[in-house]
């Protein structure tokens, strides 16, 4: 049972100290990922604001 416990012990500081990842990786997919949704937002955003307003104007009957 001691043995046991000692092993989960320095299973998790070993995991702890170890670097995992790789953070200016992560970072540019975040920073693509965001400038994707603004370029689609900017060419896309006006004509789902009009099918928006058609379909809101249908449903209120204006």
């Amino acid at each position: 049972m001691f043995r046991l416990g000692a092993a989960v012990r320095h299973r998790i500081a070993r995991m702890c100290t170890e670097e995992r990842g790789d953070v200016p990786g992560w970072v540019l997919i975040t920073l693509m990922t965001a400038g994707l949704v603004i370029v689609i937002w900017g060419l896309a955003g006006p004509a789902l604001s009009g099918v928006f307003q058609q379909a809101i104007d249908r449903v209120t009957g204006l």
